[in-house]
């Protein structure tokens, strides 16, 4: 039988693209969200990378978030305030940096014109296969019945303990997150991010189109805090925490400095999906932040979930059943995904490295940027296309 309608858990990123992607694929989708309204107010800035913007020109949001997008063309690296240029990719669109609360409203008003329903207060509960498809119970009573079930709902991901209770969760990375865009005399040149190893703490900055800038800081903690626990310690708490932190750092003294209460965006812990080995049972799959969210580091979390979604709808649109329809999605995504994740492992360290390690990184770096190749590194991530005219060969559904 073909697959007509899909329940999509989820209104973040991966859930609305997924939705949209559904629709264009003549398959109805709804989505659910547990928050009371579209999620505008979670996270702080992220970058897109040039396939992920790509991904977008298929559901029909990228021009709606080029718009709400500062570009970013250019890349340098400053340990112990030593700055290095770093090598990149030639004939490629810009890196685009997006306010989260813009990137989510562009994809959820991008979803609505292409026809997706949203329903808000939507908590998972537990689901329900049958012949005739599966049923989604939620919190508040109801239910919502379809021919497949799309878990986008992020890391804390209610439909990967229902695919596997034995799933693993997400790991903390040790580092609690914040952003700002302030007013801070720097001189800096256009469409440049900074990624800077100071004594203490890593961080990034870059300058806004308006004269601000839009500054980020990944500050060690061997302490968890929530999303929600974080947001509770008072934002001028943080703030003298991050100008201890920085303090001597340039120009991360004085972004710190110039920060106002009112201007910090406070992200909570930083986390990343180990390995997940089932991404779908029976009528449910996963995609997005529940199976892959890689390190902030990559610059990729947020385009690979962006193309999944895509990929998933060219399979269910091409494949009747819904098993062998998950399993070449799973064969098309995982190689991709994992690969970003096993490149950036490693990088997570740097950002707490000791003295010793960053006098070794400030003598290294130099060498390392000579012999790197962008190209080989970088080009088979950014350069990656989906095409979404061509048929989806089906794959195995393994024993």
């Amino acid at each position: 039988m073909s697959i007509r309608s899909a329940l999509v858990i989820g209104g973040g990123i991966s859930g609305p693209v997924t939705a949209a992607a559904l629709r264009r694929a003549g398959i109805d989708a709804t989505v659910f969200e547990a928050y009371p309204g579209p999620a505008y107010g979670i996270g702080a800035n992220l970058a897109l990378a040039p396939n992920g913007v790509a991904a977008l020109e298929i559901v029909g949001a990228a021009d709606p978030v080029r718009a709400l997008a500062v570009p970013v063309s250019r890349s340098s690296m400053s340990v112990n305030g030593k700055r290095f240029d770093l090598p990149g990719l030639r004939d490629i669109e810009p890196l685009r940096v997006i306010d989260r609360a813009d990137l989510h409203q562009a994809l959820h008003d991008s979803a609505v014109a292409a026809g997706v329903r949203f329903e808000y207060d939507k908590r998972l509960v537990d689901v329900e296969e049958h012949a005739g498809g599966v049923t989604a119970l939620f919190a508040d009573g109801s239910d919502a019945t379809a021919d497949v079930l799309i878990g986008a709902d992020g890391i804390r991901s209610t439909v990967r303990t229902l695919v596997d209770p034995q799933a693993p969760g997400p790991t903390y990375l040790r580092m609690l997150s914040f952003g700002a865009y302030t007013d801070c005399a720097l001189d800096l040149e256009p469409e440049t991010m900074t990624f800077a190893f100071g004594k203490r703490a890593y961080y990034l900055y870059w300058p806004m189109p308006d004269g601000r800038v839009s500054w980020g800081a990944n500050l060690p903690s061997q302490q968890y805090f929530s999303l929600t626990e974080a947001r509770a310690v008072p934002a001028e708490q943080w703030l003298r925490t991050l100008r201890d932190v920085y303090a001597g750092e340039d120009p991360g003294e004085r972004l710190a400095r110039a920060t106002t209460p009112a201007q910090l965006s406070v992200v909570g812990a930083l986390h990343i999906m180990p390995s997940v080995p089932h991404w779908y049972r029976g009528r449910m799959v996963l995609t997005g932040d529940a199976i892959h969210a890689p390190s902030n580091t990559s610059g990729q979390g947020a385009s690979l979930a962006i193309e999944s979604a895509v990929e998933l709808a060219r399979c269910l649109r091409d494949i009747d059943d819904p098993a062998r329809a998950f399993a070449t999605y799973e064969a098309l995504r995982r190689p991709r995904v994992e690969g970003v994740a096993a490149r950036v492992a490693r990088m997570n360290q740097t950002k707490a490295a000791g003295p010793i390690a960053r006098k070794a990184m400030q003598w290294m770096m130099p060498l390392m940027f000579k012999r790197m190749d962008p190209e080989k590194l970088l080009g088979g991530e950014q350069r990656f296309r989906i095409d979404w005219e061509a048929t989806v060969r089906p794959e195995p559904v393994p024993a």
